[in-house]
């Protein structure tokens, strides 16, 4: 006689793992102590891969209460024939409901719509390190995105292995201290291979804010 046997979709799983990391990095992050970056976002070259970055107007005060954040960096960065939209926002100490803003949620607030979302490989020093690539529109404007979440050590693109990794690090390293970049770039011919370049440079940068 056969058994009946309950069947989990991968996507419950997923759900469940990411309450459980969620609830347990509240928990160990209920007492912990904000960590600082060496050196403060601001500092970041104005001169990557041959683009020329200039400091954005600061977020607005609303956006801002939103993204609950200790520290940002806004910029675009232009050389000949395009320019790319730099925002990182760091948080010294994640706790349930304050974590970081994830693009995919954000963009389709705005009025953007993601018809195309995959993933890129980003070369640095001799390793490659997989983010987000969407494409996104609103209102016959085309633009591509690259984003990731960056911390001491690591770079990841899914917002879920993040959460686990948050309890992670709560448990074993006394920190929750990360950041998420984002890229934007008009979406035209040549628009990925300037956005991967940027990324390439801005990678390295952010970790040495790290401290590593």
């Amino acid at each position: 006689m056969n058994r009946i046997r309950p069947a989990f979709s991968r996507h419950l799983v997923c759900t469940f793992l990411l309450l459980a990391a969620t609830l347990t990095a509240s928990k160990l992050t209920s007492h912990r102590k904000a960590d600082s970056l060496i050196e403060p976002l601001e500092s970041i070259d104005q001169h990557i891969a041959g683009f020329v970055g200039t400091d954005n107007p600061p977020i607005a005060e609303r956006t801002l209460e939103q993204l609950r954040s200790d520290s940002y960096l806004t910029r675009t960065y232009r050389k000949t024939g395009t320019h790319a939209d730099l925002l990182i926002v760091y948080y010294a100490q994640q706790r349930a409901g304050e974590s970081m803003h994830s693009p995919k949620h954000c963009l389709p607030g705005a009025g953007w719509e993601i018809w195309d979302y995959v993933s890129t490989d980003i070369p640095v020093d001799g390793q490659s390190f997989r983010v987000n690539k969407y494409s996104i529109s609103n209102a016959g404007q085309r633009m591509l995105v690259l984003y990731w979440y960056q911390s001491k050590g690591r770079i990841i693109a899914s917002e879920y292995t993040g959460k686990l990794l948050l309890a992670r690090d709560a448990l074993l390293q006394n920190s929750t201290a990360a950041s998420i970049v984002r890229i934007i770039v008009p979406d035209q011919p040549g628009a990925l291979e300037s956005a991967r370049e940027l990324a390439s440079g801005v990678i390295p940068q952010l970790q040495r804010r790290f401290g590593r």
